[in-house]
């Protein structure tokens, strides 16, 4: 295993998604739902073309827990852009990263997984980053926070639906079907809403899918690489740090000293619980 290209595949992945995070923060003035469209068709197109390209069948083997996981996942894509017009976007992303406490939760009720009490700690500790941003930030928007919450626990329920899938299905067969279901709801819930994108905003809209599309290749090169994912899933919160980055210097967003510490022990918690989990699993 290569850590040194591992290190580089996920360095690659997460400063993708933060590239595909700081368009969405940028098109304010177009509606979540035409972001979801154009975000899906571009990845659509891709996926499509490999399952056609290596004879897959793109129905798959379990239609309905299929049409489940893009149900749950294009809620989760379409609450967190509608939470970028509301909240800084290193904060978005940060407070999106609270999915795997969600996650663990539905576990607990679905899949019969039980939790660590040390894990708990660390969720209380990622829980008072959040406490910290509400209360001491006033650039945290209520309505927003609503918003992005309700993203993270559709991405913690998502979690659950690819648990149940399990391997039997293609990977790129999951990932074809949430973007075709996201193109066609975002699609028609773009009716009415639609705002004709202007010179370099095509290619912007565009870039979403190609961003996204090697955001998730490369992040899942990082972990085929690594001997171990506790060596590397920690690096995927450079995300966030990479989106907070972008945030000051292309969009002059102000951060302050206790949003700063509210969004490092949201980040420590998760990683000290990503690190702690793959370190006890059985």
């Amino acid at each position: 295993m290569d850590i040194k290209n591992a290190l580089k595949f996920m360095l690659i992945s997460t400063l993708s998604f933060a590239c595909m995070n700081s368009i969405v923060k940028h098109l304010t003035h177009i509606s979540a739902f035409q972001i979801v469209f154009f975000r899906s068709i571009g990845t659509l197109a891709i996926t499509s073309t490999y399952l056609l390209r290596h004879r897959i069948p793109f129905s798959g083997n379990n239609k309905k827990i299929l049409i489940l996981r893009g149900v749950v996942g294009v809620t989760s894509m379409t609450l967190f852009f509608m939470s970028t017009k509301y909240l800084p976007i290193g904060t978005a992303v940060s407070l999106r990263y609270m999915a795997p406490i969600f996650a663990a939760i539905f576990a607990i009720f679905f899949l019969k997984e039980k939790v660590m009490p040390l894990q708990w700690l660390f969720f209380i500790m990622a829980f008072g980053g959040v406490v910290i941003l509400k209360g001491f930030d006033v650039n945290v928007s209520t309505y927003g926070l609503i918003l992005i919450f309700g993203s993270a626990i559709f991405s913690g329920l998502v979690y659950v639906v690819l648990s149940k899938i399990g391997s039997s299905e293609h990977p790129v067969v999951v990932v074809n079907y949430f973007m075709a279901i996201s193109v066609v709801l975002g699609g028609i819930l773009s009716i009415g809403k639609w705002v004709n994108p202007v010179g370099v905003e095509w290619l912007m809209l565009l870039g979403l899918g190609l961003f996204g599309y090697f955001g998730q290749l490369f992040m899942t090169k990082a972990f085929q690489t690594a001997a171990s994912t506790s060596q590397i899933a920690p690096l995927k919160y450079l995300e966030t740090i990479f989106t907070l980055l972008f945030g000051v210097f292309l969009f002059s967003e102000v951060y302050t000293i206790l949003s700063l510490l509210g969004i490092t022990l949201i980040i420590t918690g998760l990683v000290l619980n990503a690190k702690y989990k793959e370190k006890h699993k059985t």
